[in-house]
């Protein structure tokens, strides 16, 4: 489920390993860019933290966010 605070929307997603973590990553790239929002993310071992909000609202969650939220839930579904 996706939290919100301090003007991000935020998830932490957990995989098998790192290569499906990498994998979970690539398609998020790929669906950013079609979106044209682009998210903070990191990335250790078998984990992928997500973190969006929109900058040009001044750095706020906007429904572009939710938007990316719900397609990026959509991939593992």
């Amino acid at each position: 489920m996706w939290k919100e605070e301090n003007n991000r929307l935020k998830k932490t997603f957990t995989f098998k390993d790192f290569q499906e973590a990498f994998a979970f990553m690539t398609r998020v790239a790929f669906l950013a860019e079609a979106q044209q929002h682009h998210p903070n993310w990191s990335n250790v071992y078998n984990s992928v933290e997500i973190e969006l909000t929109t900058h040009d609202a001044g750095n706020t969650v906007t429904e572009k966010d939710h938007q990316l939220a719900k397609a990026i839930d959509a991939i593992l579904a």
